[in-house]
């Protein structure tokens, strides 16, 4: 598996242009790497065909969507060639009216990646300079502030992505040097000139798939190492409980061979060192958050290869509209805008990842109770004597718990049947994708919070049964040794209540960095 974050990406470096990228790239390009534009003249040449075939069918003929025409249901309406240079300008400011929260500016990032990507094909009629000017922002780590929420998914992300056409033009804010600042003022005082959008450079930067991609892109990147972790925090529950590893025995596994399901139970299985295969057990079966979660953690790892073709096409492909064939000279009219198949991956994954919470959930809630947890204290505390009565241990982290939980399962309602005729009835069905990719993020942040709970509660039962002598350090495995030994640095053994919010919170924070040494 790869690892999620833990060296510094700043010192890698993603070329665009002719080659395909994968969507490590653009966590890579989100997280701090130098974006490489191809500087080859053939290159160069490939890429100004487009826009010259756009200028020359503007001589020839005068009629070309976007360029000579209004946008979407406004098709109809003539613009005289006085204001072809404007209307690219309109495009921007009618649609600067995003709400919301604002993307981080790691996923700005992202943002401008997948943009860079789908431009970088040359199938969209832009210039070279256009290209060179995102690299140049990425690579000065300016960012543009984009407001989430306002795209319907098709004509793509249209007024997200105006946030970014608007700050190549030199409006709106970026996020510079971790401030909020107006975009002239920072290209006042770095000499960058903005950029005068040629013909149908606005539609194009506008009308793709860039924003529901890059957050595809971060979502897989964690709900992959989720997946891992949980297969973790499943062998430190079984650890726990003194559960049974013979649930996770490699010839039961093949007697069900899907393979991300059975790379679950290997994880585990190793974890606990199981290695030696039952004649007849004499162990009574474990609850099901314990004795199915290679079954439950195994649909998200199963689902994880067709999710990664699906969001690097996307990611690797020309979705706006029209299609510029530059060099056989073609305009084509289609909907490649329409974000439908990362709308589906987004639905699937917060889905599944949502799962992975509901079972951890459970787990919890068995790790809690004396009448499941095979001889621990209630609630997990390690108050000794008088103390025990006015001591609580986990009982509030358990509700905390449940409540992530809860709302992760809410947000589970697809978003891609959530359809909505708009724009008058022009878009008439639409994909909602950056709805669901907004959902996976804010379930995957729910998860990860639930994950963190876990990690401690589950570190604090193992020293518990450590301290009652019911298990040996030295039978522990170096895996499951690795991730105790890192929780605990931080993590002192709970024996008096204390508020444990920046425990959680800097627990979270090392998840989302891969932190946690998962991999076997």
């Amino acid at each position: 598996m790869t690892q999620h974050n833990t060296y510094n990406l700043s010192q890698q470096t993603v070329e665009f242009g002719y080659n395909s990228l994968s969507l490590e790239d653009v966590v890579a390009i989100a997280k701090g790497a130098t974006a490489k534009l191809n500087q080859t003249g053939e290159y160069r040449a490939y890429i100004q065909k487009g826009a010259q075939f756009i200028d020359s069918l503007l001589k020839e003929e005068g009629v070309v969507y976007g360029v000579t025409t209004g946008y979407g249901d406004s098709c109809t309406v003539t613009v005289g060639l006085d204001l072809v240079h404007e209307l690219p300008l309109h495009l921007t400011r009618f649609h600067g009216c995003g709400m919301g929260e604002i993307l981080s500016p790691m996923q700005a990032r992202a943002v401008m990646a997948c943009r860079l990507s789908s431009l970088a094909v040359g199938k969209s009629g832009v210039s070279y300079e256009l290209l060179a000017r995102i690299e140049t922002l990425l690579n000065l780590n300016i960012t543009p502030v984009i407001p989430e929420e306002g795209s319907v998914g098709a004509s793509g992300d249209l007024t997200p992505l105006s946030y970014l056409a608007a700050v190549l033009i030199g409006e709106r804010d970026v996020i510079y040097q971790g401030e909020r600042c107006p975009t002239g003022d920072v290209y006042k005082e770095l000499n960058i000139v903005p950029l005068k959008l040629r013909p149908k450079e606005g539609l194009a930067l506008m009308n793709g798939t860039a924003v529901m991609t890059a957050l595809a892109c971060l979502a897989f990147d964690r709900a992959q190492y989720m997946a891992r972790l949980a297969s973790r925090i499943t062998a430190m529950a079984s650890l726990t409980l003194k559960g049974n590893s013979n649930h996770f025995d490699e010839i039961l596994f093949a007697a069900k061979p899907h393979p991300g399901q059975n790379q679950i139970a290997a994880w585990i299985r190793e974890d606990l060192n199981h290695h030696i295969h039952p004649r007849n057990s004499d162990r009574l079966q474990d609850r099901y958050s314990i004795r199915c979660a290679p079954h439950v953690i195994g649909v998200l790892q199963d689902a994880l290869p067709f999710m990664r073709q699906f969001i690097e096409t996307e990611l690797n492909s020309a979705n706006d509209n029209p299609i510029v064939d530059g060099e056989g000279e073609h305009i084509l009219h289609g909907g490649h805008f329409y974000g439908g198949h990362i709308a589906f991956v987004m639905d699937a994954m917060k889905n599944a990842v949502a799962n992975i919470a509901d079972l951890i959930d459970r787990q919890m809630a068995l790790v809690m109770d004396q009448k499941f947890n095979n001889g621990l204290p209630a609630n997990l505390s390690g108050a000794q004597g008088k103390r025990k009565a006015i001591n609580h241990g986990f009982k509030a982290v358990q509700i905390g718990v449940s409540a992530w939980t809860a709302e992760a399962l809410k947000n589970t309602m697809p978003a891609s049947v959530f359809s909505r005729s708009t724009e008058c009835h022009n878009q008439d069905k639409v994909s909602m994708g950056t709805i669901s990719a907004r959902d996976c993020m804010r379930v995957l942040q729910l998860t990860e919070q639930v994950a963190a709970a876990a990690l401690l509660a589950m570190s604090q039962g193992i020293r518990l049964r450590i301290a009652q002598e019911e298990l040996v350090p030295s039978s522990i495995t170096p895996s499951l040794g690795k991730t105790l030994a890192q929780v605990e640095a931080d993590f002192e053994l709970l024996t008096e209540d204390r508020p444990l919010e920046q425990t959680l919170r800097s627990t979270v924070d090392k998840i989302q960095n891969g932190y946690w040494e998962v991999c076997s």
